[in-house]
Order: C-alpha cells, then structure tokens, then sequence
C-alpha cells in the first residue's frame, strides 16, 4: 500500500475567530506541534471575524494536524456568539485539502473523509463534504451546504436531504458543522501592462477570463435572452477568473487572475494568451507577480515550455528550468523573486531531513570514509550511476546547441529528458540505499527475549533485508538503462564529447558491477525466498551484459577520438 510519506498537501481551514489572537494562536499551535507539517501563513481579519490558515505537509501529518486544529477551534469558538460578515456554519467553518505533489486528486479525497469521519465521531461535530470530495452532487457546492448559515442549521440539519456524511444529525450548538473537501490548487497571479488604465486591463482580462464578456450588439447595448438575462460571450481559458485593476504602489495597471486548475489551464499559457491580447489591444505585458506560493510542477513546466519556444533542449537541471520561468515570466520585475520562498515543495524542506546527496563533494567522501558502514558501496555505486547519467544528459544538451545541428534539437533534448529523469531516480538511491541499510540495523536491535518477539524480530530482519536487495538491484536496472544514453551519445552526438559518454559508460558499469555486490551479499541469507532468487537471476544476468554493453561503447568512442 503506498505510504504517501514523500507526497505533499496543503490544508487551508478557515475558522471562525478573528480578532481574539490568543484563541488563533492557541489553535495553529496544535498545527504545529505535529511533525511534518508547515505552518505557511495565518492570516486574521476582524471585520469578517474569520482566520484563513494555510499549512502543508505529508497527508497522514497534515490531516492529524487538521483534527487537532479543529478539535480545539471546538473548545475555544462558541458560535452562539459568533457575529461577522463572512458567511460561516461553524467554528471551523471551511477545511478544504488540495494534493500539490505525489498524490493525486482521488487519493486526497480519501483523506478528506477519513478526516470527516474522525471530525463527526470523535467531536460530534457534523461533517459534510464538498467539491471532489462530495457524496452526492447536491453537495458539491460549499455555497448550498452552507446556505442558512450557522442560524438556519438547527432546523437544516434535521432535513433528511441534509444529514451529515459523517456524525449525528445533531445540532452541535456551540461548534455547529464544519465542511471538509478537495479542490484543486489556486494560484493568485497578476500580470503588469505597461498602462495605467483598469478599462484596458480590464479588455485583456474579460478576452481570457472563461466567464468572457457581456455581448453587445450594433448599438452598443448588452444582448438579453428570451427571460432578460444578459447573455455572455465566453473567454479563451478554462479555470481563469480575471479582472483588471490599477496598482498605486507601482504606478501600473494589472490583469488580477485566480488560477483555479492549473493542469487545465497551465500559467505558462495564461500569460502567453495576456501577451497576446494585450498587444492585439495596443500594449505590452511587462512582466508578473505570484501572490502566495505555488506549485514545483507550474514552474518546471514553464520552464520547458519557454525553452521548446526557443527550441532548446528541455534536459537540464531544476534550477535552470525554474530560473527560465522566473525571466520568461518577469516574475522579477517588481520585486526578487526567491523560489525557496515562493515554491512549496522548497518551503517543505526545512521540515526534512538532510540527506547525503545535499553534501558538498568533500562532506560526502569524508562521510564515507568514517567509522559507520554506512554511507557504503550502494550508496557510492548508486552515486556512480548518478554521474553516468550525467555525463550522457551533458552530451546531450551539448549536441542539442551544437551549430549547423539545430534541425536535431528536439532528438537530443528528449535524449536530455531521459537522462534528467534517470538522475532524479538515481540521487533518491543515493540515499535510500543507506536507509535501507539502518532498517535493518533497527530490526536486529529489536527485542528477543521469548519466542514471539524472536519471531517478530526475524520477520522485521527478512522484510529489511528483502527492501534492502531490492534498492540495489533497482538502482542496477537504472544504472544498465543508462548504458543506452552512453551509447546513443556515443554513437550519434557531438563528436567532440565522445570522450565524456565514454566514461559515462564506466560510470555506468561501476554502478552495475557494484550494485550486484550489494544485491548478492544481502541475499545470502535468504535463498530460500522466491523473490530474492528472481532478482538473482535478473541480476546475473545484467552483470554479464555490463561487460558487453561497456566494451561496445569503449569501442565506438575510440574509433570516434580516433
């Protein structure tokens, strides 16, 4: 079963509490107290007596942290005195979940209700849930579940076609209902016009926004349909809601757009159709700002996209892809733009542990060399095929820019991407193979004092030991997959680097011989298992192949020096 321990969602309850800090700062303190999760932003407003709260994290912490939360937002909030201008139902009004890497839309939805169901039986707090998370398409809107609001919900909630999915259908009197869902991630974004004027921002945003513009007909008067109601010419995006307005502080114009599904609409098109518009309107997109952070994937997809427009390859590394975006953005313009506070897959990282493939070079080797067996020979052969990998993604990105070569730009960039995608897997071994390493270790210190804790202690010993053939041998198979990229470059790219393929290809083979040493040793204790023998025998098997596959490059690259 996946564990989820390496996927991210964030989590933006709304409570019903805005002008007493000390109740605030009483609840996002039970947010904080659970390990692997970030606090992102707690944000008050007292007219509205209501505080938006943003944290993110691991699911399973994220959604312990969420309880919490709302357990004490429970204790502290008595809505029988709650005035504000903000529609809300109960002292945690609103939770939405929204998935940001490593998990999908339906895999968060059954966090959501595992979360409900906890909320309702736990705190007899009734539940119900919205947008992807709805049981019923009645309640896919938040609007109609919360209609009535707080007042209205006494007599609501004993209506049978509003009974709580989670809880009894009981007024909760002093908490009332707290609504948990799924949506997608809303990226606040404004793009700059070289204009002052919010009637032309306003042009460009009614063009792109999907709800468009009012028609009008030849006398300049709105279109009416057969009941009177105005009638609407659609924009060109899907999930984008825009206006325009003008900004003192920088003296400019600005298009305000909520991305409301970036996989439907990416930000990367969003502010080519602006550019586009904007010029068709006589004016010029300067550049952009992110309000609020946003996802890895928005930027690293922007980043490949403004390169293909250059027809460049796509294959380089995560900080130039994101450095691409922010210049081809103008993400800079108003102000510096820093990814590891804007992008929050980097927020999360102070919360993780730091890992060998963060050290320097010199840390790594002087790491290695210490007293404890590990980092050992996985981990340095799983590095190995890292540089392999590396070496055929150099070639390639040199052969992709190589004069009188640009019509083959695109061959070698998805050579690049290959490659780029072989290194992301190989750098995670790197260090998962010495964490395999101490799985074991933790399951011989277990205790063996009778005979079921020997028992459970051998299962724990088997099932590390097994983890621990299986990281090797994958690294193996990534390893002899990169012989291919070797070679091709070898064979078909820049001339002038057939050196570099070369000793990628023994990279590659250091990584394959030495992975098989490591699958080997660990599987001697268990020949009896069927599982670890089959990856024997596929591992014999690529063993021999090395040597083959190694020599044929080490043929060509001479001939190619040659």
């Amino acid at each position: 079963m996946k564990d989820f321990k390496d996927a991210i969602i964030e989590c933006v309850p709304n409570f019903s509490e805005g002008r007493n800090m000390d109740v605030i700062r009483q609840i996002t303190n039970e947010i904080e107290k659970i390990e692997g999760v970030r606090l992102l932003d707690v944000d008050p407003g007292k007219a509205t007596n209501r505080t938006v709260v943003t944290f993110v994290g691991n699911p399973n912490a994220v959604i312990e942290a969420a309880f919490q939360a709302i357990k004490k937002a429970g204790e502290l909030i008595d809505m029988r005195l709650h005035t504000g201008e903000h529609p809300r139902m109960g002292a945690t009004d609103v939770c939405p979940l929204i998935p940001i890497s490593g998990i999908s839309i339906e895999e968060t939805v059954a966090f959501a209700r595992m979360l409900g169901k906890r909320v309702g039986e736990e705190l007899s707090i009734p539940v119900y849930h919205y947008e992807h998370a709805a049981i019923s398409p009645a309640r896919k809107n938040l609007a109609d579940i919360r209609s009535g609001e707080y007042e209205g919900f006494a007599a609501k909630i004993l209506m049978p076609d509003w009974k709580p999915d989670h809880g009894r259908p009981v007024f909760n009197e002093r908490s009332g209902a707290t609504v948990i869902g799924v949506r997608d991630f809303l990226i606040a974004y404004n793009i700059n016009l070289n204009t002052t004027s919010t009637r032309r921002a306003n042009s460009v945003a009614f063009d792109i926004r999907e709800k468009g513009r009012q028609k009008k007909g030849a006398d300049g008067k709105v279109v009416k349909d057969k009941t009177g109601e105005a009638v609407w010419e659609p924009g060109l995006l899907k999930s984008v809601k825009a206006i325009g307005w003008y900004i003192e502080e920088y003296g400019i114009a600005q298009i305000s757009v909520n991305l409301t599904n970036m996989n439907v609409t990416p930000l990367h098109i969003l502010f080519d159709a602006a550019c586009e518009r904007s010029i068709a309107r006589g004016m010029r997109v300067t550049g952009s700002e992110l309000v609020g952070l946003v996802p890895l994937q928005a930027m690293l997809e922007a980043g490949k996209y403004f390169l293909r427009k250059q027809q460049r390859s796509v294959g380089v590394g995560e900080a130039e892809l994101i450095r691409i975006a922010i210049k081809s953005l103008g993400l800079d313009e108003l102000g510096p733009f820093d990814p590891q506070k804007k992008i929050i897959e980097y927020q999360m990282k102070d919360n993780q542990a730091k890992k060998l493939v963060d050290l320097s070079l010199t840390r790594f080797a002087l790491e290695t060399s210490g007293e404890t067996p590990a980092p050992g020979g996985g981990s340095i052969a799983a590095y190995c095929g890292v540089l392999g990998a590396a070496l055929g993604t150099m070639v390639a990105n040199l052969s992709a820019h190589k004069k009188g070569w640009d019509s083959r730009w695109e061959e070698f960039s998805n050579y690049a991407e290959q490659g780029q995608a072989l290194m992301k897997e190989l750098l995670f071994l790197v260090d998962e193979d010495t964490n395999a390493y101490n799985h074991i270790m933790a399951a011989y210190g277990l205790p063996k004092s009778n005979d079921a804790e020997k028992a459970a202690r051998k299962a724990a010993i088997d099932a590390a030991t097994v983890y621990a053939i299986k990281i090797p041998f994958r690294t193996m198979e990534l390893a002899f997959q990169s012989f291919g990229l070797a070679k091709d470059m070898a064979e078909k790219g820049n001339p002038n680097c057939a050196s570099d393929a070369g000793v990628g290809a023994l990279c590659a083979r250091t990584a394959v011989k030495g992975t098989y040493l490591n699958v080997m040793t660990n599987a001697k204790s268990l020949k009896d298992n069927e599982e670890v023998n089959a990856i024997i025998e596929k591992s014999e098997k690529m063993n021999a192949a090395a040597e083959v596959m190694e020599q044929e490059i080490w043929t060509t690259v001479l001939g190619k020096m040659k």
